[in-house]
């Protein structure tokens, strides 16, 4: 099935292109999810944390939240402007997502701080990147990204203060 690059997606196409961007963002949430388990259980536990630091149990509902915006966000530039004429945006989309879920495998996976704060400071960078992208195709799928950016701020100062502090 080929999407068009310069009309509107309408109907069932839609729809489809909405569940696979859901299926997309929750999939890479679920590989997050699965690369933190077991070190949000044994490890983060045992490190000094900055004051600011949110409760544990507000992390999974923010997340799921942010992903799913994401994956709106998302469909609602495709649905614009299809694959080829939001190559650009779509492809920082896609960097955007893979950065996200390299830094729960350094940071959680594999322990590694430093190199978490390295990749979060770039996928904060590629977020705004894709907001930016997105602006100019779809207003609204930009603002839909910005509580997500808010939301990555806050962990660069959290990352910065946990690899500061340990």
């Amino acid at each position: 099935m080929t999407m068009p690059s310069d009309a509107f997606v309408t109907g069932k196409t839609s729809l489809l292109g909405l569940a696979g961007f859901i299926l997309l963002c929750l999939g890479v949430s679920w590989v997050a999810g699965w690369a933190t388990s077991t070190g949000v259980a044994t490890w983060y536990p045992t490190l000094t944390k900055p004051w600011f630091t949110p409760p544990d149990g507000v992390f999974a509902p923010v997340w799921l939240t942010l992903y799913l915006m994401m994956a709106v966000a998302g469909w609602r530039v495709w649905r614009k402007a299809g694959f080829v004429g939001a190559r650009t945006a779509l492809s920082l989309f896609g960097l955007q997502l893979g950065l996200n879920l390299l830094w729960s495998v350094l940071f959680f996976g594999q322990r590694q701080i430093g190199a978490a704060l390295a990749d979060i400071v770039l996928l904060w960078l590629a977020i705004a990147a894709t907001a930016l992208a997105f602006r100019r195709i779809d207003g609204f799928a930009a603002v839909l990204l910005l509580p997500y950016l808010a939301w990555v701020t806050l962990a660069v100062a959290l990352n910065y203060e946990i690899w500061r502090l340990n």
